[in-house]
Protein backbone atom coordinates (compact mmCIF):
# COMPACT_ATOMS: atom_id res chain seq x y z
CA UNK A 1 0.00 0.00 0.00
CA UNK A 2 1.49 3.34 -1.06
CA UNK A 3 1.87 6.62 1.27
CA UNK A 4 -1.10 8.14 -1.67
CA UNK A 5 -3.66 5.84 -0.81
CA UNK A 6 -3.30 6.61 3.02
CA UNK A 7 -4.72 9.85 2.62
CA UNK A 8 -7.23 8.21 0.71
CA UNK A 9 -10.27 8.58 3.47
CA UNK A 10 -12.23 6.21 2.15
CA UNK A 11 -9.64 3.22 2.38
CA UNK A 12 -9.26 1.35 5.80
CA UNK A 13 -6.59 3.54 7.21
CA UNK A 14 -5.20 0.62 9.77
CA UNK A 15 -5.27 -1.44 6.38
CA UNK A 16 -3.46 0.63 4.57
CA UNK A 17 -0.95 1.06 7.83
CA UNK A 18 -0.34 -2.39 8.26
CA UNK A 19 -0.05 -3.36 4.44
CA UNK A 20 2.84 -0.19 4.30
CA UNK A 21 4.87 -2.06 7.18
CA UNK A 22 4.42 -5.49 5.85
CA UNK A 23 5.89 -4.52 2.42
CA UNK A 24 8.49 -2.26 3.97
CA UNK A 25 10.38 -5.43 5.04
CA UNK A 26 12.33 -3.37 7.54
CA UNK A 27 14.02 -5.02 10.60
CA UNK A 28 11.37 -2.79 12.85
CA UNK A 29 8.70 -5.34 11.82
CA UNK A 30 10.10 -8.70 13.35
CA UNK A 31 10.57 -6.70 17.34
CA UNK A 32 6.96 -5.19 16.65
CA UNK A 33 5.31 -8.58 16.36
CA UNK A 34 6.74 -9.59 20.09
CA UNK A 35 3.64 -6.97 21.16
CA UNK A 36 0.11 -7.51 21.94
CA UNK A 37 -2.36 -6.35 18.84
CA UNK A 38 -3.59 -3.24 20.14
CA UNK A 39 -0.06 -2.00 20.71
CA UNK A 40 1.41 -3.60 17.61
CA UNK A 41 -0.97 -1.74 15.03
CA UNK A 42 -0.20 1.13 17.59
CA UNK A 43 3.48 1.02 16.74
CA UNK A 44 2.79 -0.19 13.04
CA UNK A 45 0.73 3.74 12.44
CA UNK A 46 3.86 5.32 14.33
CA UNK A 47 5.84 4.07 11.75
CA UNK A 48 4.03 5.10 9.37
CA UNK A 49 4.08 8.48 10.32
CA UNK A 50 7.53 8.43 10.26
CA UNK A 51 7.78 7.28 6.52
CA UNK A 52 5.66 9.72 5.54
CA UNK A 53 7.86 12.67 6.68
CA UNK A 54 10.97 10.68 6.03
CA UNK A 55 9.12 10.22 2.38
CA UNK A 56 8.44 14.18 2.53
CA UNK A 57 12.45 14.95 3.13
CA UNK A 58 13.94 11.94 1.06
CA UNK A 59 11.85 13.26 -2.30
CA UNK A 60 12.68 14.82 -5.47
CA UNK A 61 11.13 18.39 -4.70
CA UNK A 62 12.79 21.42 -3.66
CA UNK A 63 13.08 22.61 -0.44
CA UNK A 64 10.44 24.41 -0.57
CA UNK A 65 7.82 21.84 -1.32
CA UNK A 66 9.24 19.51 1.61
CA UNK A 67 9.31 22.40 3.64
CA UNK A 68 5.25 22.75 2.66
CA UNK A 69 4.69 19.05 3.19
CA UNK A 70 6.28 18.86 6.67
CA UNK A 71 4.43 22.13 7.90
CA UNK A 72 1.34 20.47 6.76
CA UNK A 73 2.32 17.35 9.48
CA UNK A 74 3.01 19.84 12.00
CA UNK A 75 -0.91 21.11 11.31
CA UNK A 76 -2.00 17.96 11.81
CA UNK A 77 -0.53 16.65 15.02
CA UNK A 78 -1.53 20.04 16.15
CA UNK A 79 -4.86 19.22 15.58
CA UNK A 80 -4.38 15.87 17.04
CA UNK A 81 -3.99 17.40 20.27
CA UNK A 82 -6.70 19.24 19.64
CA UNK A 83 -9.45 16.72 18.90
CA UNK A 84 -9.66 17.71 15.07
CA UNK A 85 -7.65 15.42 13.06
CA UNK A 86 -8.11 15.43 9.32
CA UNK A 87 -5.45 13.03 7.61
CA UNK A 88 -6.41 9.24 8.32
CA UNK A 89 -3.41 8.30 9.56
CA UNK A 90 -3.60 11.71 12.02
CA UNK A 91 -6.92 10.25 13.13
CA UNK A 92 -5.59 7.02 13.86
CA UNK A 93 -2.66 8.55 15.55
CA UNK A 94 -5.31 10.47 17.97
CA UNK A 95 -6.53 7.25 19.20
CA UNK A 96 -2.89 5.49 19.73
CA UNK A 97 -1.97 9.28 21.44
CA UNK A 98 -4.61 9.52 23.85
CA UNK A 99 -4.75 5.56 24.49
CA UNK A 100 -0.93 5.67 25.21
CA UNK A 101 -0.74 9.38 26.85
CA UNK A 102 2.28 10.24 23.58
CA UNK A 103 3.56 13.32 24.16
CA UNK A 104 3.26 16.26 21.38
CA UNK A 105 6.44 17.33 21.43
CA UNK A 106 7.87 14.24 20.29
CA UNK A 107 6.40 14.09 17.27
CA UNK A 108 6.89 17.26 16.73
CA UNK A 109 10.61 16.59 17.09
CA UNK A 110 10.42 13.82 14.35
CA UNK A 111 9.08 16.60 12.25
CA UNK A 112 12.34 18.76 12.96
CA UNK A 113 14.80 16.25 12.78
CA UNK A 114 13.08 15.75 8.65
CA UNK A 115 13.42 19.53 8.06
CA UNK A 116 17.45 19.39 9.16
CA UNK A 117 17.32 17.08 5.76
CA UNK A 118 14.90 19.17 4.45
CA UNK A 119 16.17 22.23 4.59
CA UNK A 120 19.62 21.64 2.73
CA UNK A 121 21.88 18.32 2.27
CA UNK A 122 23.86 17.42 5.66
CA UNK A 123 27.21 17.32 5.08
CA UNK A 124 29.67 17.07 7.22
CA UNK A 125 27.98 18.25 10.68
CA UNK A 126 29.15 18.80 13.70
CA UNK A 127 28.93 15.84 16.65
CA UNK A 128 26.68 18.23 18.60
CA UNK A 129 24.47 18.98 15.59
CA UNK A 130 24.90 14.76 14.63
CA UNK A 131 23.89 14.28 18.18
CA UNK A 132 20.97 16.79 17.77
CA UNK A 133 19.98 15.25 14.47
CA UNK A 134 19.85 11.36 16.05
CA UNK A 135 17.69 12.60 18.83
CA UNK A 136 15.09 13.75 16.56
CA UNK A 137 14.98 11.23 14.12
CA UNK A 138 15.62 8.53 16.23
CA UNK A 139 15.58 8.95 19.84
CA UNK A 140 12.34 10.56 19.84
CA UNK A 141 10.53 7.74 17.62
CA UNK A 142 12.05 5.71 20.76
CA UNK A 143 10.41 7.90 23.27
CA UNK A 144 7.23 7.39 21.46
CA UNK A 145 7.31 3.43 21.40
CA UNK A 146 8.57 2.92 24.85
CA UNK A 147 5.03 4.19 25.90
CA UNK A 148 3.58 2.09 23.75
CA UNK A 149 5.48 -0.85 24.71
CA UNK A 150 4.20 -0.58 28.47
CA UNK A 151 6.45 1.62 30.36
CA UNK A 152 7.08 5.48 31.11
CA UNK A 153 9.54 5.19 33.28
CA UNK A 154 12.40 7.47 33.33
CA UNK A 155 14.59 4.91 32.81
CA UNK A 156 12.83 4.04 29.55
CA UNK A 157 13.63 7.23 27.95
CA UNK A 158 17.32 7.20 28.80
CA UNK A 159 16.57 3.64 26.48
CA UNK A 160 15.09 5.29 24.23
CA UNK A 161 17.69 8.39 23.90
CA UNK A 162 20.75 5.24 23.86
CA UNK A 163 19.01 3.14 22.01
CA UNK A 164 17.80 5.87 19.15
CA UNK A 165 21.14 7.32 18.84
CA UNK A 166 23.01 3.44 18.39
CA UNK A 167 20.26 2.39 15.74
CA UNK A 168 20.83 5.77 13.85
CA UNK A 169 24.65 5.47 13.94
CA UNK A 170 24.48 2.08 12.56
CA UNK A 171 21.86 3.52 9.55
CA UNK A 172 24.38 6.35 8.83
CA UNK A 173 27.14 3.52 7.96
CA UNK A 174 25.20 1.48 6.60
CA UNK A 175 23.85 4.06 4.00
CA UNK A 176 26.97 5.67 3.66
CA UNK A 177 27.06 5.08 -0.66
CA UNK A 178 23.14 5.53 -0.67
CA UNK A 179 23.15 9.08 1.14
CA UNK A 180 26.16 10.48 -0.57
CA UNK A 181 24.10 9.63 -4.14
CA UNK A 182 21.52 11.73 -2.17
CA UNK A 183 24.07 14.27 -1.80
CA UNK A 184 24.72 13.76 1.91
CA UNK A 185 27.55 13.05 4.57
CA UNK A 186 26.91 12.55 8.36
CA UNK A 187 29.89 11.63 9.26
CA UNK A 188 30.86 14.22 12.06
CA UNK A 189 33.50 16.96 11.10
CA UNK A 190 35.79 16.63 13.85
CA UNK A 191 36.36 12.94 12.98
CA UNK A 192 37.15 13.50 9.24
CA UNK A 193 39.49 17.00 10.36
CA UNK A 194 40.99 14.75 12.84
CA UNK A 195 41.42 11.97 9.84
CA UNK A 196 43.18 14.43 7.76
CA UNK A 197 39.71 14.92 5.57
CA UNK A 198 38.79 18.21 4.48
CA UNK A 199 37.07 17.22 1.63
CA UNK A 200 32.74 17.17 2.29
CA UNK A 201 31.68 16.29 -0.62
CA UNK A 202 30.15 12.83 0.11
CA UNK A 203 31.26 11.10 -3.01
CA UNK A 204 35.19 11.97 -2.64
CA UNK A 205 35.01 11.77 0.86
CA UNK A 206 33.82 8.19 0.77
CA UNK A 207 37.08 7.75 -1.57
CA UNK A 208 39.74 9.04 0.99
CA UNK A 209 42.28 6.38 1.92
CA UNK A 210 41.26 7.43 5.70
CA UNK A 211 37.94 6.91 5.61
CA UNK A 212 38.08 3.19 7.87
CA UNK A 213 39.51 5.61 10.59
CA UNK A 214 36.44 7.56 10.62
CA UNK A 215 33.92 5.16 10.13
CA UNK A 216 35.57 2.93 13.47
CA UNK A 217 35.65 5.82 15.70
CA UNK A 218 31.36 6.59 14.37
CA UNK A 219 31.13 2.40 15.18
CA UNK A 220 32.57 2.75 18.46
CA UNK A 221 30.52 6.20 19.27
CA UNK A 222 27.38 3.62 18.37
CA UNK A 223 29.00 0.90 20.77
CA UNK A 224 28.82 3.25 23.31
CA UNK A 225 25.12 4.05 23.10
CA UNK A 226 24.03 0.08 22.82
CA UNK A 227 26.18 -0.56 25.76
CA UNK A 228 24.05 2.72 27.85
CA UNK A 229 20.59 1.52 26.51
CA UNK A 230 21.84 -1.90 27.46
CA UNK A 231 22.00 -0.50 31.07
CA UNK A 232 18.58 1.19 30.94
CA UNK A 233 17.06 -1.05 30.43
CA UNK A 234 17.81 -3.20 33.08
CA UNK A 235 15.58 -0.58 35.39
CA UNK A 236 13.12 -0.65 33.33
CA UNK A 237 10.02 -4.05 33.31
CA UNK A 238 11.98 -6.92 31.37
CA UNK A 239 8.19 -7.27 29.71
CA UNK A 240 8.02 -3.78 27.97
CA UNK A 241 11.44 -3.88 26.78
CA UNK A 242 11.37 -6.95 24.38
CA UNK A 243 10.97 -4.99 21.41
CA UNK A 244 13.84 -2.59 22.12
CA UNK A 245 15.84 -5.59 23.21
CA UNK A 246 15.29 -7.08 19.78
CA UNK A 247 16.00 -3.86 18.01
CA UNK A 248 18.99 -3.63 19.82
CA UNK A 249 20.08 -6.97 19.23
CA UNK A 250 19.44 -6.90 15.24
CA UNK A 251 21.25 -3.61 14.97
CA UNK A 252 24.22 -4.50 16.66
CA UNK A 253 23.63 -7.58 14.59
CA UNK A 254 24.38 -5.54 11.44
CA UNK A 255 26.77 -3.08 13.37
CA UNK A 256 29.06 -6.24 14.18
CA UNK A 257 28.82 -7.52 10.30
CA UNK A 258 29.66 -3.60 8.97
CA UNK A 259 32.93 -3.61 10.93
CA UNK A 260 33.53 -7.24 9.85
CA UNK A 261 32.80 -5.85 6.54
CA UNK A 262 35.09 -2.82 6.72
CA UNK A 263 35.15 0.40 5.29
CA UNK A 264 36.74 -0.06 1.70
CA UNK A 265 33.71 -0.09 -0.43
CA UNK A 266 30.76 0.92 1.28
CA UNK A 267 28.21 0.56 -1.54
CA UNK A 268 29.01 -3.56 -0.19
CA UNK A 269 25.64 -4.58 0.93
CA UNK A 270 25.26 -5.40 4.13
CA UNK A 271 22.28 -7.75 5.22
CA UNK A 272 20.95 -10.27 7.97
CA UNK A 273 19.39 -13.18 7.02
CA UNK A 274 15.79 -13.73 7.62
CA UNK A 275 16.90 -17.15 9.99
CA UNK A 276 19.42 -14.41 12.29
CA UNK A 277 16.61 -11.98 12.27
CA UNK A 278 14.04 -14.59 13.85
CA UNK A 279 17.00 -16.15 15.92
CA UNK A 280 17.48 -12.94 17.34
CA UNK A 281 13.87 -12.44 18.10
CA UNK A 282 13.04 -15.52 19.40
CA UNK A 283 16.46 -15.14 22.02
CA UNK A 284 16.29 -11.49 23.09
CA UNK A 285 12.18 -11.60 22.57
CA UNK A 286 11.55 -14.43 25.20
CA UNK A 287 13.86 -13.54 27.33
Amino acid sequence: MSAAQLHDASADPRAAIRARVAAAGTSFYWAMRLLPEARREAMFAIYAFCRDVDDIADSDDDPTAKRAGLARWRVEIDAIYAGRPQHPLARVLAEVAARYQLRREDFLAVIDGMEMDAAADIRAPSLAELDLYCDRVASAVGRLSVRIFGTDAVAADRVAGSLGRALQLTNILRDLAEDAERGRLYLPREYLNAAGIAETDPKHALRHTRLPEVCERVADLAEQHFRAAQAAMRECPRRAMRPAAVMGAVYHAILTRLRRRGWRDPAQAVKLPTALKLWLALRHGLL
